[in-house]
């Protein structure tokens, strides 16, 4: 019970930082980046996956 507790004041605590974070100009920049940088991972990620998955349907069907 005691590591949720720390858990959910670590994650508000975040959310918190990044308002303030988000509130300045230079800090906007900084989430925008960092926000980008997920899109693409997560981009890059997604199209992985769905060659993996054709290649998969694919190798399924020609049995």
């Amino acid at each position: 019970m005691k590591s949720l507790a720390w858990f959910l004041i670590g994650v508000i605590g975040g959310f918190v930082a990044a308002h303030f974070l988000n509130k300045d100009p230079r800090g906007h920049d900084i989430l925008a980046e960092v926000d980008n940088r997920i899109n693409e991972f997560t981009g890059i990620l997604g199209d992985a996956f769905r060659a993996q998955e054709a290649r998969l349907t694919r190798d399924s069907t020609a049995d």
